[in-house]
């Protein structure tokens, strides 16, 4: 077991789950997507469940979503009796995202037969259906069981590969597994006529705001073959994670607005996929932002690139802050590790 893997650990071994309701969602909320080129509603169900096997046995480096998780195996009738409780709020949005913190393809989080109960209910209504899973559940036989049950009209498969460097996943993500495991999982799902969905992670631990950015460009690049979406995903700090460790520590800072707008406008001129970013908690001071003054205005542009692909939304952004990123993309490369986040400290 690497050092890494040990210290990712060290956060769940004492770690003791709130009690939750294992009949009850995480969350479910409807929020804007793009389905064939159209703005349309999406529906989002987090159903919660054991949790992510790669957690439960060590974990990457910046997820905290065990926190929500059960960590006890749940029977498949408290799966089905979440999911009826999410369809309560369901009101046939042409898009559904079901996210379980984990891979909705892993049989030891999501039965067989609740996975084909949920899709069969949701393809009455649904055009698209978007799940997550890791590369390894990703085989011929889970997606064949899927595709002989039910005629999914546009079945999409999320893969959190992070960054194409294989150095940078293991060592400051701790990830487990490999950019090859990525790209045969991804050309199974084509071949299978399945969407692909590739998450990229802006800004791991251990690595400067630069260094993050350039690999975060690479990795578009390198992904323009197999993915048919790439959603850039800006690192949060969540609870019990080695993020959270260093960045009560000053020596984390999370990244910029302006990072994550650089990286969507050169982009479109990467790859040929469709590129969105949620930015979850940005402009907190846990998430992604800037200056606090600009972070607003930001954070619209970037939701509205994210629905249209138009670069022009960034055109009239400005603030004086832009110059104390630069600073810091020129400054991190001398110093050992990310720079204080001055909007939180105090001397």
């Amino acid at each position: 077991m690497s050092e890494i893997t040990t210290f990712c650990h060290s956060f769940k071994k004492d770690f003791i789950a709130r009690p939750q309701n294992p009949q009850r969602p995480v969350h479910c909320w409807s929020e804007k997507d793009v389905l064939d080129g159209k703005i349309v509603d999406a529906y989002v169900i987090i159903l919660r469940t054991r949790g992510c096997s790669w957690a439960l046995s060590s974990g990457c480096t910046m997820c905290g979503y065990f926190n929500d998780s059960m960590l006890t195996t749940l029977s498949e009738e408290d799966l089905l009796t979440q999911f009826g409780v999410a369809l309560q709020g369901y009101k046939n949005e042409k898009i559904v995202k079901l996210f379980t913190s984990g891979s909705f393809l892993d049989p030891s989080e999501i039965p067989v037969r609740v996975q084909q109960q949920i899709l069969s209910t949701l393809n009455d209504t649904a055009d698209k259906i978007s799940v997550e899973s890791r590369p390894e559940y990703i085989t011929k036989k889970n997606v064949q069981a899927i595709q002989e049950k039910i005629p999914l009209k546009y079945f999409e498969v999320g893969i959190g590969l992070e960054t194409s460097n294989d150095l940078v996943r293991e060592k400051t993500i701790n990830k487990g597994f490999t950019f090859q495991d990525y790209i045969t999982a991804a050309t199974l799902l084509r071949q299978h006529k399945i969407g692909v969905k590739t998450y990229v992670l802006l800004k791991p631990p251990f690595l400067t705001e630069q260094e993050s950015l350039n690999d975060c460009i690479t990795t578009a690049k390198d992904t323009a073959s197999y993915t048919d979406l790439l959603s850039l995903n800006p690192t949060n700090i969540q609870r019990h994670t080695v993020v959270e460790y260093l960045w009560n520590r000053n020596q984390y800072r999370p990244p910029w607005l302006w990072s994550i707008v650089e990286f969507l406008q050169q982009s479109k001129r990467l790859t040929d996929a469709f590129v969105k970013c949620d930015v979850v908690g940005g402009g907190n001071i846990r998430g992604a932002h800037n200056c606090g003054v600009c972070d607003r205005r930001v954070l619209h542009a970037i939701e509205e690139f994210s629905l249209t692909q138009n670069t022009e939304v960034f055109r009239d952004l400005s603030c004086d802050c832009q110059e104390q990123w630069h600073d810091q993309l020129d400054l991190e490369n001398l110093s050992f590790g990310s720079l204080v986040d001055f909007a939180r400290w105090n001397p």
